[in-house]
């Protein structure tokens, strides 16, 4: 009842907002034209949220054929976004939350030197960041020495969630910055066999197979005892949402993910509403977690 109740506080505030806009002469919905000539709403999305967005579409589409949205193409300005939990955005609805986890590519000679180390928080600070606290440490560590992190320095990378789940900020990863989605660092991952990362389980997970993309690893993390087969490279996107959502782990980055409004008119609100109402029981499906 609580969600609902913010739900309708959200998108009365929406509503309410546009409609001084409209008064005012800003904020019009963009005017891209669809099949039979309809208004079409876009919606900006990080390729981790990608599917779902998609899916949403389609499966509202089948409530209101008279209604068009789609993923927005290009650089351009878009009515809908979705974001990561973000203080800078005054209207967001949340749908659910991602979980970051440590990552390098399979069989790589990173994944050979990690192999077994169980890392802690600090010893994820070690590796990742650059800190005159750890330095000696990391020169003692010859596998930290030799490993080359990559790291997304796009708006929408999950590169800030990751740091700040540790006490760091994004400034402060070691090693490469890797410009654009966040699933290029998968890319890059593939071309070193000393690069270590981190990504989305989305961008991780095979959707349709729900195991590890045959070209990934994760790296180990000290967790408890009987989760240990769910953050291992055999376990499944199933059993790693359950146990995210059944237990907190300090090492893992969990970040809510909202829809951030640009344009709003009845249209778009009665999207966000679907969303909230019928949407979020995809969240699973395709990678996230559900909102606690």
């Amino acid at each position: 009842m609580k969600k609902i109740a913010l739900t309708i506080a959200v998108l009365f505030s929406i509503s309410i907002s546009n409609i001084w806009a409209e008064g005012n002469g800003v904020n019009d919905v963009n005017e891209v034209k669809g099949t039979n000539n309809t208004t079409v709403r876009t919606i900006k999305a990080p390729r981790f949220a990608r599917p779902l967005v998609e899916k949403w579409i389609k499966e509202y589409a089948k409530t209101q054929p008279g209604v068009e949205f789609q993923i927005a193409k290009g650089q351009g300005n878009s009515d809908l976004n979705v974001v990561l939990d973000d203080k800078n955005f005054s209207q967001i609805v949340y749908f659910g939350e991602t979980a970051v986890l440590p990552i390098t590519a399979r069989s790589s000679e990173a994944a050979r030197l990690l192999e077994g180390k169980h890392l802690n928080n600090k010893k994820l600070k070690q590796l990742y960041f650059l800190n005159e606290d750890f330095d000696e440490e990391v020169k003692k560590n010859k596998a930290f020495e030799t490993i080359t992190v990559y790291s997304g320095s796009n708006a929408t990378s999950v590169a800030s969630s990751f740091a700040h789940n540790l006490g760091e900020e994004s400034s402060n990863f070691r090693g490469k910055r890797i410009s654009g989605d966040d699933l290029f660092l998968n890319t890059a991952l593939a071309k070193d066999p000393l690069g270590v990362s981190f990504n989305a389980l989305p961008n991780i997970f095979d959707l349709k197979s729900r195991h590890l993309k045959e070209d990934l690893s994760l790296v180990g993390l000290d967790v408890k005892k009987d989760l240990a087969n769910s953050f291992s490279d055999n376990g499944t996107l199933d059993e790693l949402l359950t146990a995210l959502e059944n237990s907190k782990e300090s090492e893992v980055a969990i970040e809510k993910v909202g829809i951030s409004v640009n344009n709003a008119d009845d249209e778009v609100n009665k999207f966000l509403e679907w969303v909230l109402a019928q949407g979020t029981k995809y969240n699973h499906e395709y990678g996230l977690l559900n909102l606690k």
